[in-house]
């Protein structure tokens, strides 16, 4: 625990100026982030006694190490700049909501040019409509439903579109009325358009001229004795006031307001927010968050009114914004919403009427919502704690593992070989902290050392990280001499020490575990690897081949950059990868950076395998748990329990221990475990069919060094298939536009040494199709091999 006075800064540095402040802790990391009209003031409350201070901000303030400020102009910048940083460093003592689910919301695609109506998730895309968001999915189908009778607007998907055109001939909901099918001409794209606008203007509230329009064409009809069509219009004008029934009015004046309440105890706080449009409510969501910091209600309406307009803008902003405390000042508030609307807004408390009562309502939801948490999450509670108690109990570690780490082997007979870490957090998966390896120096079947190979690195990365900190020379020292290298024959041992083959005794360095290394491209890796063999089957875990060199990904980043992994003195060649291309801008040599949760760099940014974790499980028995065991021991790394969980009857082993660990099979601890080392099984099991699925594409021109997706698209575009492809001249291929000279001399050579495919056959026909017609095929998802 550090005392604040040793970082408190001297009399006269703080400026008495607007700002935005934050504190670091001993390793560098961003622990809270403020804003303040006066820096001087505000910094100056937090170096008094400690025995004055509320106890959060008491332990922040002995948690951290040092405090930097930024100056700004405005108070209003102050505000911007703060939820930049909080969005940025994710700091641990601030109040961050998260939503307890994600909501979805009524979409119109207005930027294409068949605009589609449909249920949407996620970050809001550019030229999208929006509204809601819904407490549940069928919300929105069943208001949908009945609107379609009256505004015919496409729902289907690109595929189902792109085939109806091609067909000649409407989906269901073409014939049934309910889609103006401008898939086959019946309506073109100007007047679908015009169908999708007023379908968006009467879910925005302006339903009085819709109705008025139709209640005058049903007069008109029945005038003229047309009965059949003056009953459709009857029905659609029932089908409209139906909707509209799903969204009560409860502002008269047809307000477009938000209403935000705030619940809340000592620990913990509840928002819930309507959305009212036209004077319906139109959307709800809600937040549940810990109060890590000491905060009021009006603290907390400033950061639920940063978490719900931070990413708005225009319209998704209302003139009003009702709250149950302005924040203190209100101004700067005020101002930043006004900002992101583009015009005036209104943040106020209601005091009578209509509001009021819609407060008092959205008050009650919000109570609600927090009563309902705290049950669940009290039971979470207990059982996850129960669960940490009884594997440390098991494994005799000094106290509870409050963070998890796991690893698994996956591979499909030897191809292909990867691995996953999966981390856990007082019993709770932490996604954003997820790695994914690649093990490509040796092929075979050997799950121990790729079990070694896999743990090796991760703690690499760590000491270097603390190497950075001034905390790793001292622990250096002492694993000096207990390292022994990997020569050129692959020998087993320790993959972080490199030098000559054969020496012994080498001192594990920073500089020789966890500088960047050079890469290999993914086109070359993915071609690299084995397509599955016919009956083959999956391993996670059972067996693997391994070596120094690999990759690691953050979870949720399909499709990156797969650099590859140690390198060895003695082996040059496979540290340089398949094709020895050098790692992107900003990536160092594990993977592109992690999401904003993860470790942080010096900076307070972002960055990997910073944090050590109290255990490390591995999946699998004794030999598995003997080779992560080994991997600690020769980087000094004295402070971490292993285990494995052996799948055959669940036993867990450690280190040096002939007999295994049996925990009852009711035991929460036993289920914590399988959890996290079935996670760990799924997340490698993925990223290895995800590597097999691309590689099974891979074609001629995959294996070409610089050529992405568009040239080789332009090129079989351009040719019409590969075989007219390896039969035209450089000058032929210089042709293709964005090919030069070298480009074309590289794809020529690398056409001409590889094996013309065999042609393709239909199996139905016996007639051999022609490379032209695959070409095409080829195109779209890399070349017919």
């Amino acid at each position: 625990m550090a005392d604040p006075s040793s970082y408190r800064p001297k009399p006269g540095q703080i400026p008495d100026s607007p700002g935005v402040y934050k504190f670091r802790d001993e390793h560098g990391r961003v622990i809270y982030v403020g804003k303040a009209k006066s820096l001087r003031q505000r910094l100056s409350s937090y170096f008094q006694d400690l025995a004055n201070l509320h106890p959060r901000t008491r332990t922040m303030v002995t948690t951290a190490a040092a405090v930097e400020w930024t100056v700004v102009s405005t108070e209003v910048e102050a505000l911007q700049l703060e939820y930049s940083w909080i969005k940025e460093f994710d700091p641990r003592f601030n109040v961050k909501y998260r939503d307890d689910k994600s909501y979805p919301s009524l979409a119109v695609t207005l930027n294409e040019e068949f605009p589609r109506v449909q249920v949407m998730r996620g970050a809001k895309k550019k030229g999208v409509r929006y509204f809601g968001p819904y407490g549940h999915a069928w919300a929105i189908r069943e208001t949908v439903d009945l609107m379609l009778r009256v505004f015919p607007v496409r729902t289907c998907s690109a595929g189902v579109f792109k085939r109806s055109a091609q067909i000649g001939r409407p989906c269901l909901l073409g014939y049934i009325g309910k889609c103006s099918a401008p898939c086959v001409g019946r309506v073109t794209a100007e007047e679908h358009r015009q169908l999708a606008e007023e379908f968006c203007d009467f879910m925005a509230g302006r339903t009085g001229t819709y109705l008025r329009r139709l209640e005058q064409r049903m007069h008109e009809a029945a005038e003229e004795m047309e009965y059949e069509k003056a009953a459709r219009l009857r029905d659609d004008i029932g089908a409209l006031k139906r909707a509209m029934e799903k969204n009560a009015v409860v502002l008269a004046d047809a307000t477009d307001a938000d209403l935000i309440a705030v619940a809340e105890d000592e620990l913990e706080a509840a928002v819930q927010i309507f959305h009212v449009r036209g004077g319906r409510v139109r959307g709800q969501r809600g937040w549940v968050t810990d109060k890590v910091e000491a905060v009021d209600t009006a603290g907390l309406v400033e950061h639920a009114l940063q978490q719900l307009y931070g990413e708005e803008s225009g319209d998704a902003v209302p003139k009003e914004v009702l709250v149950p405390a302005v924040p203190d000042p209100a101004e700067p508030v005020t101002e930043w919403l006004t900002g992101r609307r583009g015009s005036r807004v209104d943040l106020r408390i209601p005091q009578r009427g209509d509001k009021k009562d819609l407060m008092e309502t959205v008050q009650r939801n919000a109570q609600q919502a927090l009563a309902l948490h705290k049950t669940k999450r009290a039971s979470d509670l207990t059982t996850r704690s129960r669960a940490l108690e009884e594997i440390a109990e098991a494994l005799g570690l000094d106290s509870a593992p409050l963070r998890v780490e796991c690893f698994d082997i996956s591979h499909l007979q030897g191809d292909d070989v990867v691995a996953s870490m999966v981390v856990f957090e007082d019993g709770l998966p932490r996604k954003s902290e997820y790695r994914r390896f690649q093990i490509k120096s040796f092929a075979g079947q050997d799950d121990v050392r790729s079990m070694h190979e896999v743990v090796s690195r991760r703690f690499r990365r760590y000491l270097h990280e603390k190497q950075k900190t001034g905390e790793w020379e001292e622990e250096a020292t002492e694993a000096a001499g207990s390292a022994e290298p990997v020569g050129a024959t692959g020998a087993t041992g320790a993959t972080g020490a490199t030098g000559a083959t054969g020496a012994t005794g080498a001192a594990v360095t920073p500089e020789t575990v966890g500088s960047p290394e050079t890469v290999g491209s993914p086109e070359a890796t993915e071609a690299a690897g084995a397509t599955e063999s016919a009956g083959a089957t999956e391993s996670a875990g059972a067996a693997g081949a391994a070596g120094a060199a690999g990759d690691t990904e953050p979870a949720g980043t399909p499709g990156s950059t797969e650099p590859a992994g140690t390198p060895v003195a003695t082996e040059p060649a496979e540290a340089a990868g398949p094709t020895g291309a050098t790692a992107p801008a900003g990536q160092d040599a594990d993977g592109p950076a992690p999401g904003p949760s993860g470790p942080l760099d010096e900076e307070g940014r972002p960055k990997r395998f910073a944090y050590p974790p109290q255990l490390v499980v591995v999946d699998g028995g004794k030999p598995q748990v003997a080779a992560a065991k080994r991997a600690l021991d020769e980087l000094g790394v004295d402070d971490v329990a292993v285990c494995g969980l052996a799948k055959r009857l669940e036993e867990v082993w450690l280190p040096d221990e002939d007999d295994p660990v049996v925990l009852p099979r009711s035991s929460e601890g036993l289920y914590l475990l399988q959890r996290v080392r079935d996670e760990a099984h799924r997340f490698a099991i993925t990223y290895q069919r995800s590597k097999r699925a691309k590689s099974m594409k891979a074609g001629p021109l995959d294996t070409v060094p610089g050529l992405g997706d568009s040239r080789k698209q332009a090129l079989l575009k351009h040719f019409g298939s590969v075989k007219r492809l390896r039969a035209a001249t450089v000058e032929q291929i210089c042709e293709v536009p964005g090919v030069g000279r070298k480009t074309a001399e590289t794809v020529a050579a690398a056409l001409a040494g590889a094996a013309p495919a065999a042609p393709a056959v239909n199996t139905a026909t016996g007639e051999i199709i022609e490379d032209e017609a695959a070409g095409a095929a080829s195109s779209n998802g890399g070349t017919r091999p």
